[in-house]
């Protein structure tokens, strides 16, 4: 009998079950709750929060965007509290264990993250636009950047709901291990990534290529220890500018496949983080969208039992691959496309092509449309395709991070108002932290001030920046 199929049988009539909801155990309710439980509906009673007011700025998502935009506020003089739902600062750098730094060769936050890599061995590489660093070492730096720069921050708390008074984003309520609590500052910045914030508050948004999937897949990233990784080096990306990144792509794929799999990433990659520890990448999910709990779980399990189907195969061909195994994988599965909040202007394809300049520009992006297939089929054919679209250097202006239907609002990072094309473009990281500059120091001034971002000219914040360093 084969035992694997029994056992690979047993896990996906688990995996339907708990999906489904087979699995789930109700809570118990009283008398009062359950006559309220009518017709799928369950009412809950209103209750006063504590509320805190302590803030001029209030970041939600400490991720890339979340990091520049909490820094740079505190540095242009504000009082500024960050949220970050995982327990660790950074996002997809470090609980996303993303490993590599895109478009990065921007002035100010960027460099001085890299200088502080650098400083600590922590990063690979010559090139300043595709850079190898170390997770782990991340999180250490990041959270002692925060200390420096005196943000308030607060871990494992969620930002669960959202009010204005009129058209004004007033008050974010947040839960954690502390329960309910709700915040009051002039301006919040949305860094959740998907634009979670500005849903709650009633923005308005895009998702996908259309107004559903298809939407670009997640891939769930891992750690691996090997043997001996010079004896990988025909399989493992440089991350500097050079073909032969892309001859170690192939390399790595004819040996996933050479063990039986054909990965549902066709450009399976390999990184080296330091001596025998990498970073790789080499799963696709497909049609999940980040807003779906159910299906992010169960894209979740599916990718981490890929990850570990690939790397036992691996070892078994023994040679370079004897005892590779799984260090760790992700905290999080890594999300490419989620919500694009509607701003005050939206980055569209004909910026990318035309190359746009505007006044108010922020951040210049360089990196060319990358669209990931959007199916299994698709990726048998390409990974990922441009699109037919050749980027030529263009501007993100600052008005593309105000949000329109929501004052006292912005955003930054990839969730910044674009269409599916242009956000291709400027989701990667060195983007995201150029704009969560821009959005920290705008919302600093206008809170200030007494002022809407959108009432706060980028003149100002340029001034403001190079104040400090952060722009040459």
């Amino acid at each position: 009998m084969d035992t694997s199929a029994t056992h690979d049988l047993k896990r996906r009539s688990f995996l339907r079950a708990a999906f489904s909801g087979a699995l789930v155990t109700p809570g118990v309710m009283n008398a009062r709750q359950v006559e309220k439980a009518i017709a799928g509906r369950f009412h809950e009673e209103a209750r006063d929060l504590p509320l805190v007011e302590d803030a001029d700025v209030i970041v939600c998502g400490a991720g890339p965007a979340g990091i520049a935009a909490a820094v740079t506020a505190a540095h242009a003089g504000v009082k500024v509290r960050c949220f970050e739902w995982r327990g660790c600062l950074g996002g997809v750098w470090t609980a996303g264990l993303l490993g590599y730094l895109l478009d990065f060769n921007k002035p100010g936050f960027n460099q001085e993250l890299l200088k502080r890599l650098d400083e600590r061995d922590m990063r690979r590489g010559t090139s300043k636009s595709s850079v190898t660093y170390e997770p782990e070492g991340m999180k250490l730096l990041l959270e002692e950047m925060f200390v420096e720069a005196g943000v308030k921050f607060q871990l494992h708390t969620r930002v669960s709901a959202a009010y204005r008074e009129g058209k004004r984003l007033t008050t974010i309520v947040t839960e954690s291990k502390s329960g309910r609590q709700a915040w009051r500052a002039p301006v919040f910045i949305d860094t959740t990534g998907d634009g979670d914030l500005g849903a709650l508050a009633g923005c308005s948004f895009e998702f996908g290529e259309a107004e559903a999937c298809p939407c670009q897949p997640m891939s769930l990233n891992a750690l691996l220890v090997c043997k001996d990784a010079a004896a990988l080096t025909a399989c493992i990306h440089k991350s500097d500018p050079s073909k032969a990144d892309g001859i170690a792509k192939d390399a790595f794929k004819a040996e996933i496949e050479r063990a039986g799999h054909f990965p549902s990433y066709s450009k399976p990659t390999l990184w080296q983080v330091r001596d025998n520890l990498l970073l790789v990448m080499m799963n696709h999910q497909y049609g999940v969208p980040c807003f779906d709990a159910a299906k992010i779980t169960e894209a979740t399990v599916q990718a981490r039992a890929e990850l570990h189907k690939i790397v036992n195969g691996l070892r078994k061909l023994g040679g370079p691959w004897e005892g590779l195994q799984i260090a760790a994988t992700a905290e999080q599965i890594g999300v490419r496309d989620g919500r694009r909040l509607a701003g005050r202007y939206t980055v569209d394809k004909d910026d990318l092509i035309a190359g746009a300049r505007y006044d108010d520009a922020v951040v210049r992006p360089t990196f060319g449309v990358d669209i990931h297939a959007l199916s299994a089929e698709a990726n048998k054919k390409a990974a990922y395709s441009n699109a037919g679209v050749k980027v030529k250097p263009y501007d993100v202006p600052l008005r593309a991070l105000i949000a329109k239907d929501v004052d006292g609002l912005m955003m930054a990072g990839r969730n910044i108002s674009g269409d599916f094309i242009a956000h291709a473009s400027y989701r990667v990281t060195g983007n995201s932290v150029a704009m969560g500059e821009a959005a920290g120091v705008t919302a600093a001034i206008a809170a200030a001030t007494k002022r809407l971002p959108h009432d706060v000219p980028w003149s100002e914040g340029e001034a403001k920046l190079k104040e400090f360093g952060q722009r040459a």
